[in-house]
């Protein structure tokens, strides 16, 4: 959050399309902009009660927004385009991200990096989906904190699907992505646009972790 608003300066006069957002994912972040929740379904009594002013939730689709050309200043996701199941319906999450926003910062994990964060297990996203779905239940530490039914492990498996840079950079054009390093191993990807004809950073440097670090990238490269 810290390199988004040194890199997009919203105001209170700023709206926000937050896709896939939760209102408590705001607590703290010293703006005052309008910002717009789009989720799948309504938000609990517990999610609803971080609202703040400004904030409103409305359902909706990602991969079929119902909304004009450009209407939002930024459109914003954090972690939410990995859970789409299917690259089709990643690039289509992609395109109306560009089509509404006048700029967007669309994050997600890299694919890249040893550790699946779903699962909080090292490896496991590397093999094929049904080699994956024999290892969740006993050698994860998602499957053994929730020790998932065959439903739960078959509807996460079939949600989701980490991106590697080729797959993500591909889904945004020529536009600039930020590569979050750890280790030397890409942690996580965010594809953006900046406002208007601000200049885009060349580089930052990261406090994510030991050794973490961020390097911004020409999606076309």
């Amino acid at each position: 959050m810290r390199r988004f608003l040194e890199w997009f300066h919203p105001d209170k006069e700023t709206r926000i399309l937050d896709l896939g957002g939760l209102p408590r994912f705001w607590l703290g972040v010293p703006i005052e902009a309008q910002i717009t929740l789009l989720n799948l379904e309504p938000l609990d009594d517990y999610d609803r009660s971080f609202m703040t002013p400004g904030q409103q939730t409305v359902i909706g689709d990602g991969t079929q927004l119902n909304y004009a050309d450009q209407e939002f200043d930024i459109v914003f996701s954090n972690s939410v385009i990995e859970h789409l199941g299917t690259l089709d319906r990643q690039a289509a999450f992609a395109s109306e991200a560009r089509r509404v926003g006048k700029s967007y910062w669309i994050q997600t994990p890299a694919k890249e990096f040893v550790l699946e964060p779903h699962y909080v297990t090292p490896f496991i996203h590397w093999f094929p989906k049904h080699v994956q779905k024999r290892m969740l239940r006993n050698f994860s530490l998602y499957g053994w904190l929730q020790r998932p039914t065959e439903v739960c492990v078959d509807k996460v498996l079939a949600e989701l699907r980490l991106l590697n840079y080729t797959e993500f950079s591909g889904l945004f054009g020529d536009t600039r992505i930020c590569v979050e390093r750890v280790l030397g191993l890409p942690k996580s990807y965010t594809a953006f646009k900046l406002p208007g004809a601000m200049a885009s950073p060349t580089s930052i440097t990261g406090q994510n972790g030991v050794a973490g670090q961020m390097r911004l990238l020409d999606a076309s490269n």
